[in-house]
């Protein structure tokens, strides 16, 4: 920031400068007409006029460049002088500007800089209450603000002291009845200004609060279009949108209303101050105590600072906006990264990269293994009741787990906290024997690689989409990831293959083609640990057979984690654990798990007799069909199913 100060300095001086000529450059008409002009005239006419009426800086001047009847002469070395210092007060504010608008720029480069990547820093558990609309809208509209304000206004704020300031000296020794009451009305127009500001600043608050609302508004319904659409729901999406919009528009016309109060006002004061100026000296005139070239110059010099002090009001009303946008980021940036203190472990060392944010653990000498263990695990949201009770379990390198149970029990929560998007409140987690919240969570995301049942591809190629997971690897390890995945034959069927683009979101792709994407750039990376979070929910039956059964040569590679809904994708895990209501309440492998009565084998029955009605010659009575449409994730559901079933559901 030491640059940016300099180069903001630099530019007060230049604004000092240029006032100064702004203001000299109606000197010489004034000086021309009272003392050279009219002084050539009353030489004319037999009545010199006294010496003791010139300023001695005025005779100096003069007699610098001449004396008065040389110039009286020459009239064009005046108006050459006034070009000249009309040209230097230009140069001075070219200066002006453009220091300003370079140290504004830097600084707002700064900011924008630092809230990005205080976006990439902050725990999940901010997003899970943050709106996504409203934190764009202080990444872009705010910071707008602020750039504007810095890159206009502070410099205006000395542009306005400085233009009352500087021709005060001259006025007073020109005429000190002038001076005052030229200055009249100026500290009205100062503390009405400060009265605007106080109004102003809420105003600006209410209005940026209101816009960051209807932006969150925009995002989610461009978001979350195809629903909309799906449901019809378009009128009722305008209809919400119109209310937004509504209260924006409430909160900005009481701002133009304020607006419209202070300039109002501000405009009635200031032609009352030149009016005052103009009969005031109309008056002195017509006494014969005020010579036209002063006079001249008073209305000149009040009309070159009255509005700048007018702007007061403008810088003030600017102000309180640049506050209330600082205040906004300031909020985000206030919000605590996430940090975890740790004790160093023998063989390790403390993280070197990454965003001093981020450096909050520990990275080991060696390449973790991928074992992995559990112990006693609690976690929960806030002050809510415990998302997942006591689990423990264990995982040795190149072993493949998989986690089973209806939705809400804590599957998704065992990968959040393995990614340390959250810490467990108790009991413990270690990777190759360090406690998971020792380690650097940069380091910890390195070595894992997780596919999502939704998973984010980014609006650029598929091939740019691959390979962000490992940016060195070769064109070789790209197509054995994809072969694995089974997408490299549909990629190959797209006009551009690899260098085909993907819409937002990986819109122009199927669900399948997007999870298999994703599955490839996992597999790139070489992860000590894969997790696949139900990622095979949109692919064929046959395709996923196909991909578990590549996955299944790999065995050794990396440590699997596998989540799904259908057993089929487990059963050849080599352990399987079944959640229930956030704890582990079985734990096998398949084939002893379909034998011992619980929730494992209730869902094995249900999803066994949708399989039942599809092969040739086999159909299930209407109630079994019933029982096959209920939610496999039900537990209570399935048991009841389960025993139906058994009861002679399939014919």
């Amino acid at each position: 920031m030491a640059g940016e100060r300099l180069r903001y300095g630099g530019a007060i001086a230049a604004l000092i400068v240029a006032s100064c000529f702004l203001y000299l450059a109606p000197i010489v008409p004034q000086v021309t007409i009272d003392h050279v002009l009219l002084r050539a005239e009353s030489h004319v006419s037999g009545s010199a006029a006294s010496p003791q009426e010139m300023p001695a800086w005025v005779a100096a001047a003069l007699e610098f460049f001449g004396g008065a009847d040389f110039i009286a002469r020459n009239l064009w070395l005046p108006a050459l002088l006034m070009v000249l210092i009309t040209l230097c007060a230009g140069v001075f504010t070219h200066l002006r500007g453009r220091w300003s608008a370079y140290a504004s720029e830097s600084v707002i480069r700064r900011v924008r800089d630092r809230v990005y990547d205080h976006f990439n820093h902050l725990p999940v558990r901010y997003y899970d209450r943050a709106e996504t609309g409203d934190l764009i809208q202080r990444a872009t509209s705010d910071v707008e603000t602020l750039r504007l304000f810095l890159s206009t206004q502070v410099v205006e704020v000395g542009r306005a002291s400085i233009m009352l300031l500087v021709p005060l000296p001259l006025m007073w020794s020109i005429d000190p009845r002038m001076m005052i009451a030229s200055v009249l009305f100026v500290p009205v127009i100062v503390v009405s200004s400060f009265v605007y500001f106080l109004r102003v600043k809420k105003a600006f608050k209410a209005t940026d609060e209101a816009e960051g609302r209807m932006t969150t508004t925009i995002q989610e319904n461009l978001t979350g279009i195809r629903v909309v659409r799906a449901f019809a729901r378009q009128d009722f999406e305008r209809q919400r949108f119109e209310e937004r919009n509504r209260d924006h528009r409430n909160c900005d016309m009481y701002l133009y209303g304020t607006f419209a109060w202070f300039w109002s006002s501000s405009d009635l004061l200031c032609f009352g101050q030149k009016g005052l100026v103009v009969g005031y000296g109309a008056w002195l005139l017509s006494r014969g105590e005020l010579q036209v070239g002063a006079f001249f110059y008073f209305l000149t010099a009040v009309g070159m600072f009255l509005w700048p002090v007018r702007m007061v009001g403008r810088i003030l009303s600017d102000f309180g906006k640049a506050l209330v946008a600082l205040q906004r980021l300031q909020e985000i940036l206030d919000e605590p990264t996430e940090h975890a203190t740790v004790l160093a472990e023998p063989g390790t060392s403390r993280s070197s990269s990454g965003d001093a944010g981020e450096r909050d653990g520990i990275i080991p000498a060696a390449p973790l293994s991928g074992r992995l263990r559990f112990e006693d695990v609690v976690f929960r949201h806030g002050e809510t009741a415990p998302v997942l009770r006591g689990i423990s379990f264990a995982a040795e390198p190149g072993e493949t787990i998989g986690i089973l149970g209806p939705s809400g029990c804590g599957k998704s929560t065992v990968v959040n906290l393995l990614l340390r998007l959250y810490d467990h409140d108790a009991g413990s987690i270690r990777l190759d024997d360090h406690d998971l919240k020792s380690l650097d969570r940069k380091f910890v995301r390195s070595q894992l690689a997780v596919v999502l049942q939704e998973p984010f591809l980014y609006s650029k190629s598929i091939r740019e989409n691959i390979v962000m997971s490992r940016p060195e690897a070769t064109e070789e390890e790209m197509i054995g990831a994809t072969s694995i995945a089974r997408v490299h034959e549909s990629i190959l069927r797209f006009d551009q293959a690899y260098s085909t683009r993907v819409g937002e979101r990986g819109v122009t792709l199927s669900g399948g083609q997007r999870q298999r994407i994703a599955l490839a750039r996992a597999l790139l990376q070489k992860p000590a640990l894969l997790i696949l979070d139900d990622a095979m929910s949109a692919v064929d039956a046959e395709t996923e057979s196909q991909i578990l059964e590549a996955l299944r040569h790999r065995r050794g590679r990396h440590t699997t984690i596998l989540i799904a809904h259908r057993i089929a994708t487990l059963m050849h895990a080599d352990r399987i654990l079944v959640m229930e209501k956030g704890q582990i309440v079985d734990a096998g492998r398949h084939e002893d798990l379909v034998k011992r009565p619980g929730l494992y084998q209730r869902l094995w029955k249900i999803q066994n007799a949708a399989d039942v009605e599809r092969l040739p010659g086999a159909h299930l009575s209407p109630h079994g069909r019933n029982l096959v449409a209920v939610a496999k994730d039900d537990a209570s559901a399935a048991a009841s199913a389960a025993g139906a079933l058994a009861a002679g559901a399939v014919e």
